[in-house]
């Protein structure tokens, strides 16, 4: 039986909890868009961001669990007119991320609004067969907000 994950609000992680996980070498080298240190401040504004996305576009980014266990934020957000799927673990549990992102693809193809997911990757993400095995095909390079991403797309609604 595959492991399952519970995706709960943001708000339900202490800040000091985000601020550890955003502050971790482990963690920084695979996010080229973070720039200096995090601190509560950092992290409260993080969460009312993602909160906004939430009350904007109905759907955003989960605090993930394993029973009591924080193993990191991830979710959608709409890039566009696209979903986009961010996954960012503590390092503690780097090995859950297609588990996690099997399920969150699973909640995806229960919605409509949402006919396909695209994910961006940083450079320093080589092992890319998970993404194959999910059904995406790789778009090629992308740059965002200054950096260059791999982009990939999976289709979530039948043929």
């Amino acid at each position: 039986m595959p492991e399952t994950y519970d995706f709960a609000r943001l708000t339900q992680v202490p800040p000091q909890t985000l601020v550890q996980q955003m502050n971790d070498p482990r963690v920084r080298v695979h996010l080229p868009l973070l720039s200096g240190l995090w601190d509560h401040a950092d992290a409260r504004a993080f969460v009312a961001a993602k909160e906004t996305r939430w009350q904007r576009d109905g759907l955003g980014h989960w605090a993930i669990y394993k029973g009591r266990d924080y193993v990191g934020w991830g979710g959608f957000q709409k890039e566009g007119s696209a979903w986009d799927f961010g996954l960012v673990l503590r390092a503690a549990h780097f090995g859950a991320g297609m588990a996690i992102t099997r399920q969150a693809l699973s909640f995806a193809r229960q919605h409509p609004q949402i006919p396909y997911v695209t994910f961006l990757l940083p450079p320093s993400r080589r092992h890319l067969r998970g993404l194959a095995r999910l059904g995406a095909t790789p778009l090629g390079p992308v740059t965002f907000e200054g950096q260059r991403f791999e982009k990939f797309r999976t289709e979530t609604l039948p043929a």
